[in-house]
């Protein structure tokens, strides 16, 4: 796309009606690289620089909060070389771009099965989540040996010891309280869901966060995610009309 074109995706934004927070499921590397004859691990390597474009395009229009879908608990079920491959890749992306994320005063963080990874790569990350931590810009999370399923279960299982060790009463749990036990708590529910690649699931991401968050499927593959992409996803949330249950009517009215 020319660059005349991205600037005026860019000025056709409206900056007072930005998601405060976008989720994205970067799915298509392997495919991408498959289409160029080249192996799944170069797709992942090149789906790097869309990281860094979508983290730069969400900060520089002022979103608070980007979560990135980086790799499932499914994931592992992959073959061992592309996994290894891709636990590489992430240990050697996070020591990088730590002076990015300072240089752009974004903070990183990271939600799942954090005790799964290898010990190097929770190392590392930690590292950087502590070396960013007090950039506010923006807060960018990687989800990492993540599912929604997952996460939930987990939450359950907090509930059920709390309740058991009489430091919480049934009839006082409510979605608030439940939310307080997910790994996201503290973050507001994406307004904004964008998948790649042409696929239009949520692949038990964010299940219970994306209740009402608005989709967008794009057909580029990750490799190919762009900030133009990112600005046409925005605009695209801000023609839409957000009811949460209530009617056009309504919405108008108190507009």
């Amino acid at each position: 796309m020319a660059a005349d074109n991205i600037i005026s995706l860019k000025e056709n934004i409206d900056l007072e009606r930005l998601p405060q927070h976008i989720a994205i499921i970067m799915d298509g590397n392997g495919r991408w690289a498959k289409s160029k004859g080249k192996p799944r691990v170069f797709g992942h390597q090149s789906g790097v620089t869309s990281v860094r474009e979508a983290a730069e395009s969400a900060a520089e229009l002022g979103v608070s909060y980007l979560t990135l879908y980086a790799f499932s608990t499914e994931n592992w079920k992959r073959p061992l070389f592309e996994v290894n491959a891709l636990m590489r890749l992430l240990l050697q992306t996070i020591k990088d771009e730590v002076v990015t994320l300072n240089k752009n005063n974004i903070r990183l963080n990271a939600i799942g099965d954090l005790n799964s990874l290898p010990k190097l790569n929770r190392e590392h990350l930690q590292k950087a989540i502590e070396e960013t931590k007090n950039n506010d810009r923006m807060t960018l999370t990687l989800a990492l040996s993540y599912s929604s399923r997952w996460e939930i279960v987990q939450a359950a299982k907090k509930l059920a010891e709390l309740v058991k060790a009489g430091e919480c009463e049934p009839e006082n749990v409510d979605q608030q309280y439940f939310e307080s036990l997910l790994t996201t708590t503290g973050m507001p529910d994406p307004e904004l869901l964008i998948r790649t690649s042409g696929e239009s699931r949520v692949s038990n991401f964010m299940l219970w966060q994306i209740a009402y968050a608005e989709l967008f499927f794009s057909q580029k593959f990750w490799p190919e995610f762009r900030k133009e992409d990112l600005y046409e996803a925005v605009l695209d949330y801000q023609c839409r009309e957000r009811r949460f249950g209530k009617t056009s009517e309504q919405i108008t009215k108190k507009k």
